[in-house]
């Protein structure tokens, strides 16, 4: 096998690049320059002005956003809500939602988590049918984006499996409670009370709970690319700083301690980055890719944020000046894990794949 990108992925990743340094720390600058290049309609099939790429390439864009450290609501537009709508959605969904999205007007998002569960595999929420719609009850946590998302993707337990709906965030029955992150970005618990959705709302998604599978693939998947360019980010920001800073008349990149402390960061970004690209492949390819998810996002999980103590522990006293721009990568890092449900649900993930062969 082979994971070098190939002409088309790198142009793209290239493009994604100078468009957020252009941006600098503009995030609505960033999102409209993404959307400007043609970079949010990427997986768009040709009939709705897209390029008709698949999650590789979403992908690419996703790595960049992390290596920017970008402020954009670009993993959950993208990979909770473009790439599972394009897969899951009716034609009428796809046509009605994906062409605002392309040009920066939309935003999309999931809730994959409930109370005490992340990435739930059986919803707590449930969707009863009433009379040509669905009435949604349950609550959601950690949802991105919720309240200025134009719709979100909700996974609830129907009669026979799971159903996932495309809910209003300004609907009747839905409450939205706003609720902190590390980097501050936003994010809501979402309550649904005898929420209604109408049936055309309803992802016309495989049965049985393979739509939330797909969902989750494309969650863990887009969590991998960003942190992979985010630990890569901010391993470049301690490199440069290594090799530019002096103390007793030296570079500090000379001294043998500091040298071996950022050889483990180096250890950490090459590991992640080949995990995420195995796993990638696999999704982009058609394989089964649940293996290889689960073991980058736990790499992900369990090396990213001892690798971003030691950027700061690095840097010393202006890894702690906010003006600096390192803390937006440990911030961005300490989201992703707890996005993705920490190093205990990583392990356990990966430990019922092994115990189900």
């Amino acid at each position: 096998m082979d994971f070098t990108p190939d002409e088309t992925q790198r142009e793209i990743a290239e493009l994604a690049a100078g468009v957020l340094r252009r941006a600098g720390d503009d995030g609505e600058a960033a999102w409209r320059g993404l959307a400007g290049s043609g970079l949010l309609a990427l997986s768009l099939p040709a009939d709705l002005g897209g390029d008709g790429l698949g999650v590789a390439e979403v992908a690419a864009v996703l790595t960049e956003t992390g290596r920017a450290a970008a402020s954009v609501p670009a993993l959950a537009t993208l990979a909770l809500g473009v790439l599972p709508l394009g897969r899951l959605g009716t034609p009428a969904q796809r046509a009605t939602l994906l062409p605002d999205v392309a040009e920066g007007q939309a935003v999309l998002t999931a809730a994959l988590h409930e109370p005490s569960a992340p990435l739930i595999a059986r919803p707590a929420t449930t969707a009863v049918p009433a009379g040509g719609a669905w009435r949604l009850t349950g609550v959601k946590t950690a949802v991105p984006y919720a309240a200025t998302a134009r719709r979100v993707l909700v996974p609830a337990s129907v009669p026979g499996g799971t159903g996932i709906f495309l809910v209003d965030p300004d609907g009747e029955g839905v409450t939205l409670t706003a609720t902190p992150t590390s980097a501050g970005g936003p994010e809501h618990t979402l309550r649904l009370d005898d929420a209604v959705v109408a049936d055309e709302d309803m992802l016309d998604g495989p049965a049985a709970g393979e739509g939330l599978r797909v969902l989750h693939r494309y969650a863990l998947a887009g969590a991998a690319a960003v942190g992979d360019g985010a630990l890569a980010g901010a391993l470049a920001l301690t490199t440069t700083h290594l090799g530019t800073r002096e103390q007793f008349g030296r570079p500090l990149a000379t001294f043998q301690a500091v040298a071996q402390q950022i050889a483990d960061v180096y250890i950490a970004s090459r590991t992640v980055h080949l995990a995420a690209t195995s796993a990638l492949w696999r999704l982009a390819t058609g394989l089964d890719p649940d293996a290889e998810l689960g073991i980058a996002t736990y790499w992900l999980a369990q090396e990213a944020p001892a690798a971003l103590a030691a950027c700061h522990h690095l840097h010393g006293g202006i890894g702690l000046d906010i003006t600096y721009p390192l803390h937006r990568y440990s911030s961005l890092v300490k989201d992703l894990v707890r996005g993705i449900g920490g190093v205990e649900s990583r392990v356990d993930g990966v430990g019922a794949l092994v115990g189900s062969v």
